[in-house]
C-alpha cells in the first residue's frame, strides 16, 4: 500500500476537524463569502443573543454563576462550542472540537450540582481551550508536523488533569505552527491562522490558534506555551491578557515538541484570557494542586496572593515602573510608542507611582545567546520530522532554522560555553536591576529597586503574514527567565499613528521593521504591552498590573 502524501495527510486532518464541527446542533452559521478584514463583530450578528452574552462573559464571572447554579454548564459549553466553530470559519484556528466529550462532561457536572447543591471544584463548568501540542489521552498529538499526524496522547497532560479535577470542560483544540518555532501560526496540516481584527495580519504564535479563538471570544481562557514569545505574541496581537510564568511553576508533563530534553532555554505553559482575573484563576488553580509532588522539576511554591508584593502597601513607598522605550536593536512602530506614552503619562499622574526609564543592556547579545541555544542539534530533529513526510518548509520555519546564523550543531563543550554565556548575562542583567536600588537592607541587600519593567511585546502590532521575524522583545525575558504579563492597551489608529519619515534605521533588522510599517495595513490591530518582573516574582507582576489597571482604567478603548 502506497504511503500517503503530505497533502493526503493534511486533507485527512482537515476532514477530521470539519467532521468534529459538523456534530454541533444547530449547525454553525454560514459566514459571508466576502469577509471584511475585521470580523470581530460577526459573532454578534450570527449567534443567538444568549450565546453572545455567555461567550462574552469573563471567566471569573462564569465560574461564580456556575458555582451558584445561576448558569448550567450545558448552556455555557454549548455556546462556546458554537462560537468556536464560527471562529474556525473566520480565522482557521481549530484543529478539532470535542462536542461529544464536552457535552457529556457538562451533563455530568450539571447532574452533580443538582445532586450536591455545590460545585465540584474551583473551575466547575468553565470551558477551557487547549493548544494542540498539550496532550489529551487518545487524541492526536502532532505538534505541527505532518509526519506526526498519527501520534496519540498516551495520557492527559499533567496540567489538564489538574484543571479537570477542578471541574473544567475541555471543548476545543487549537492550531500551532510547523516546528512550534514561529511568532505566527501556519503549518501544512491546517494552513494559516489569521487575526480576527485584521485578517491580513497574524494572530501571533506559536499559540496563535488560542489567540485568534479567544480574540473572537470563542474561548475565555486557553492554555498556550512559550519559549520565545508564544503566549505573549498572540495575547498582544489579539487584545488579550497572557502570562509567561517563571520556569518550572506550571507542569508540562504530557506535551510534545522536538528537543524535549534540552534545558538551556526552558519552555513554559501559560494562560491566555479575556481578563486578568482569568490569568490569576488559572495560576491559582494549577498551583493549589501542588504539581511538584507529581512533577519534581516544578518549583514547590503555591500562588502567593495572600499578602501584597508591592511597595505601595508600606507607608510612603511608591511602585517604581521603568519604561523600556526601545531595546536599541529595533525601534518599535508608532502605535507601540504611543501606547507606551499613554500608559507612562497616566502613571506619572499617580502619587503612588514613580516612572523612570529602563536602559537596555546588550539586548543584541541576548539574542545571540538564546538563538545559539534554541536548536543545539542544528535543527536536526525538526528537519527530520519535516522531511519524514515530504512536506515543504513554511517560510518562518526556513527563517528560524535555515536562515538563522546562530543555528549550528553544537558539541557538548559548545553547549557548555553558551550556557556559561547565558549565566554570565543573567548575572550582569541582575546587576543592572540591582543598581536601581535606593538603599541597602540590614544584610547589605539592595532595597527600593525598580519593581517592574513596562515594555513592548514586539516591534509593532500584529505583523503581516510571514513577516514576524524579530523576537527580541519577547525572547529577551525567556533568556533571563523573568515572568512577563501582557495586557491590552489600544488599537492601531492610522490617522494618528503616522510613519516617522525622518527616521534612519540602526541596522538591517531595524530597516526591515521600519519599512514593514504602513499605517493603513495595520488598521484595527490591537496594541498590547507587557510588564516584566524578576525570577519567581510572577505574583508581584500580576498584582502590579491589577494596581495599574485599576488606577488608570486600562485598556484605553
Amino acid at each position: 500500500m502506497a504511503t500517503p502524501s503530505w497533502k493526503d495527510v493534511a486533507a485527512t486532518a482537515q476532514e477530521h476537524r470539519d467532521a468534529s464541527i459538523s456534530l454541533l446542533d444547530p449547525p454553525v452559521p454560514d459566514v459571508p463569502q466576502d469577509l471584511a478584514k475585521n470580523v470581530t463583530d460577526l459573532p454578534k450578528r450570527l449567534l443567538s443573543a444568549e450565546e453572545v452574552v455567555l461567550t462574552e462573559t469573563a471567566p471569573e464571572t462564569l465560574v461564580k454563576f456556575l458555582a451558584s447554579g445561576k448558569l448550567t454548564t450545558t448552556a455555557v459549553v454549548h455556546a462556546f462550542l458554537r462560537r468556536a466553530g464560527l471562529a474556525q470559519k473566520l480565522t482557521n484556528c481549530i484543529t478539532e472540537l470535542l462536542p461529544e466529550e464536552a457535552l457529556s462532561r457538562a451533563k455530568y457536572l450539571d447532574d452533580y450540582y443538582r445532586q450536591h447543591k455545590s460545585p465540584i471544584g474551583a473551575l466547575h463548568g468553565l470551558p477551557i481551550s487547549v493548544k494542540e501540542h498539550i496532550g489529551m489521552k487518545g487524541k492526536g498529538l502532532n505538534g505541527g508536523f505532518v509526519s506526526w499526524w498519527d501520534r496519540k496522547g498516551e495520557a492527559d497532560a499533567h496540567v489538564l488533569k489538574i484543571l479537570w479535577r477542578a471541574g473544567c470542560v475541555f471543548y476545543a483544540r487549537t492550531t500551532e505552527p510547523q516546528a512550534l518555532m514561529h511568532l505566527e501560526t501556519s503549518n501544512n496540516l491546517y494552513g494559516v491562522t489569521v487575526n480576527p481584527y485584521n485578517r491580513d495580519l497574524t494572530p501571533g504564535g506559536s499559540s496563535g490558534g488560542e489567540g485568534a479563538l479567544i480574540g473572537l471570544r470563542g474561548s475565555c481562557l486557553g492554555i498556550g506555551s512559550d519559549i520565545g514569545g508564544s503566549v505573549r505574541s498572540p495575547s498582544a496581537n489579539c487584545g488579550l491578557y497572557g502570562l509567561k510564568p517563571s520556569s518550572y511553576r506550571v507542569p508540562v508533563k504530557g506535551w510534545t515538541a522536538t528537543t524535549l530534553g534540552q534545558e538551556q532555554v526552558v519552555a513554559v505553559i501559560g494562560p491566555l484570557s479575556t481578563s486578568l482575573e482569568g490569568v490569576k484563576l488559572f495560576m491559582k488553580t494549577v498551583l493549589a494542586a501542588k504539581p511538584w509532588l507529581e512533577e519534581p522539576s516544578c518549583f514547590p511554591m503555591p500562588w502567593r496572593d495572600h499578602e501584597s508584593h508591592l511597595p505601595t502597601s508600606q507607608e510612603g513607598k511608591k511602585l517604581r515602573v521603568a519604561v523600556l522605550w526601545s531595546d536599541e536593536v529595533v525601534k518599535p512602530h508608532p502605535p507601540i510608542i504611543r501606547a507606551l506614552n499613554e500608559v507612562a503619562t497616566a502613571l506619572q499622574q499617580l502619587p503612588e507611582v514613580e516612572v523612570t526609564k529602563w536602559k537596555p543592556y546588550k539586548h543584541d547579545e541576548a539574542w545571540e545567546i538564546i538563538a545559539s541555544l534554541y536548536l543545539a542539534d542544528g535543527g536536526k530533529e525538526d528537519m527530520d520530522a519535516i522531511s519524514a513526510s515530504g512536506e515543504p518548509l513554511r517560510p518562518l520555519t526556513k527563517f528560524i532554522i535555515q536562515e538563522n546564523p546562530y543555528v549550528k550543531h553544537l558539541t557538548v563543550e559548545e553547549v557548555w560555553y553558551w550556557t556559561s554565556r547565558r549565566e554570565r548575562y543573567r548575572r550582569e542583567y541582575a546587576d543592572v536591576w540591582n543598581k536601581t536600588a535606593r538603599g541597602t537592607g540590614p544584610n547589605g541587600e539592595p532595597e527600593g529597586m525598580v519593581d517592574v519593567i513596562l515594555a513592548p511585546v514586539g516591534p509593532g502590532a500584529a505583523p503581516p503574514l510571514d513577516h514576524a521575524k524579530y523576537w527580541g522583545y519577547t525572547s529577551q525575558w525567556n533568556l533571563l527567565d523573568y515572568p512577563a504579563l501582557v495586557f491590552p492597551v489600544s488599537q492601531v489608529k492610522p490617522e494618528i499613528d503616522r510613519v516617522d519619515e525622518g527616521y534612519e534605521p540602526m541596522n538591517e533588522q531595524d530597516k526591515f521593521n521600519f519599512h514593514l510599517y504602513e499605517p493603513e495595513k495595520y488598521r484595527d490591530a490591537p496594541v498590547g504591552l507587557q510588564l516584566i518582573g524578576r525570577l519567581y516574582e510572577d505574583e508581584k507582576v500580576v498584582e502590579a498590573l491589577e494596581f495599574i489597571k485599576d488606577r488608570i482604567g486600562l485598556p484605553f478603548y
